[in-house]
């Protein structure tokens, strides 16, 4: 039987040691030991210091750059965990990347982001906890549970403190109206969305039209996260031509792959650049017009709920779109 008494085991990989120490400071527990670093040969080694025998496991590994490094490590922590006879094993992925590759819409592609959970679920997780997917038909990848936060009522707080003089909330395509629209709800904004054209494979946007006004307002840029910034720069100066006054970007994921933080920060009509810590960020990559907020409380909740066979839903007054 699954051993709940007492704290929950909480494992950092190398991705994000930073959110693992934040969450179990939240929880007032300390991180579970364990040792996770590369042979001079490129092999990956684990090896847990403590007894799990029946313990409630979490592991907990943002799949970002290196990515596939970063997979690797999350699996062999995982196979383990359940080697050393884990009565349960959470996979707790603040950012799971390969949610973009969720379909083939072109001929003779993969569905990573299936074969990522598929590795997973092989590898022995048992359940899987997540923030805010890019596609949310993730989920049924897993033959296992998956709970998906949301950082929506983190971000929502913060702007409703900062009570923006006539904000609209501008979706930066068709695919996050609906997360938009909730948000924009949230802090009594209207909505405008970006309709665009992505040039290929490539990370480079072409932005089409601006639906909705957006005209002497201050407009808030929203997505479910900012990669090489391409998207979001072509979505404000859209939105900058429609005559917005100035621009918010707001995103649970700031990847900033590169220079895309500075990209961003150089556009003299952005004015802040609102993210999560659902992936950690370089000291070269943090500037002034960046505000982070920490996911370490959501994450530690929904972790304890977990443990304690309570509901994780409760924790949301706003409903995940």
């Amino acid at each position: 039987m699954l051993g709940t008494n007492g704290n929950p085991v909480i494992f950092a990989g190398n991705s994000h040691p930073q959110l693992v120490r934040d969450i179990c400071e939240y929880l007032e527990q300390d991180i579970g030991q364990i040792e996770v670093f590369k042979f001079s040969n490129d092999n990956t080694f684990v090896r847990i210091l403590e007894n799990v025998r029946q313990k409630d496991v979490f592991i907990l590994q943002s799949t970002v750059e290196p990515v596939n490094d970063h997979i690797m490590e999350m699996l062999i922590m995982i196979d383990a965990a359940k080697r050393a006879s884990a009565g349960r094993i959470t996979a707790v992925v603040p950012y799971y990347s390969y949610a973009r590759t969720d379909k083939k819409d072109q001929p003779r592609v993969p569905i990573t982001g299936r074969l990522v959970a598929d590795l997973l679920e092989t590898a022995g997780a048992d359940r899987l906890l997540m923030i805010d997917l890019h596609a949310g038909q993730v989920q049924g990848f897993f033959q296992v549970p998956v709970d998906e936060l949301t950082a929506m009522p983190r971000l929502v707080e913060y702007f409703l403190e900062r009570n923006l003089d006539e904000p609209v909330v501008v979706a930066t395509d068709i695919g996050i109206t609906k997360k938009a629209r909730d948000f924009a709800n949230e802090i009594s904004a209207p909505l405008a969305i970006v309709e665009k054209r992505r040039v290929g494979n490539e990370d480079r946007v072409e932005s089409v039209n601006v639906i909705g006004s957006v005209d002497g307002h201050l407009a808030i840029l929203f997505d479910d996260e900012v990669g090489t910034g391409g998207t979001m720069i072509s979505a404000a100066e859209a939105v900058i031509a429609a005559g917005a006054r100035e621009i918010y970007v707001v995103a649970t994921h700031g990847v900033l792959p590169g220079d895309a933080s500075t990209r961003l920060a150089a556009k003299s009509y952005i004015k802040e650049i609102v993210i999560t810590d659902t992936v950690p960020l370089s000291p070269d990559k943090v500037n002034s017009k960046m505000k982070i907020i920490s996911i370490a409380p959501l994450l530690g909740e929904a972790i304890r709920r977990i443990h304690e066979g309570r509901s994780v839903g409760e924790l949301f007054n706003i409903r995940s779109g």
